[in-house]
């Protein structure tokens, strides 16, 4: 038998990178599919306003809805082991975490919001979801579960594909040199 799926989500333990509504979600699948495993990856104790509590999320570990993985200096073991990385933020820049796992071939899930936007092909590399709403999450997630093993990994490598597509490092700091170029008005001499 395929080992249980498991959702992760790398980022700081912050409401609005959608850590509540991650929560809530895992209640409901785990309710129906208690196999399936969600892991928080990302520090705590910031103090931004919308900072998750340890006291909370001990609650959440102790009632057995996440696995809390603590931080780490190399994400790519953790990327490796799940099977989708989730990232329901409401507002991304370029979402790292996202980028190293469609690098990594694991499909994503992610807010429809600009930075997101912009690593996720809806349906083909992974899903996107609306911003601040629990039951979309959760249907990106049922239709993820919904995936054979095989539609799973051409999800991934669809991922990986639009990663050395436009995200390669190269093509990134050529547009950052163009960019600076235009900046001090050194293009073109």
């Amino acid at each position: 038998a395929d080992a249980p799926p498991i959702f992760l989500m790398i980022a700081r333990l912050l409401g609005d990178k959608g850590v509540m509504e991650f929560v809530e979600v895992a209640r409901q699948i785990k309710a129906h599919h208690p196999e399936v495993r969600f892991q928080l990856l990302g520090s705590t104790g910031s103090e931004n306003r919308t900072a998750v509590d340890v006291a909370t999320l001990k609650g959440w570990v102790a009632e057995g809805v996440v696995e809390y993985l603590g931080t780490t200096p190399d994400v790519r073991p953790v990327i490796a082991a799940a099977s989708c990385v989730v990232l329901p933020s409401y507002r991304e820049g370029a979402p790292r975490a996202l980028i190293e796992a469609a690098t990594m071939a694991r499909p994503v899930i992610a807010t429809d919001v600009p930075g997101c936007r912009a690593v996720v092909d809806a349906g083909v590399s992974g899903f996107l979801c609306e911003v601040r709403n629990s039951d979309s999450l959760a249907m990106a997630m049922a239709q993820f579960l919904a995936l054979s093993s095989n539609e799973r990994t051409s999800m991934g490598q669809a991922g990986r594909v639009k990663m050395e597509r436009e995200f390669n490092q190269d093509l990134v700091v050529a547009a950052y040199r163009e960019a600076l170029l235009t900046i001090t008005g050194k293009r073109g001499r």
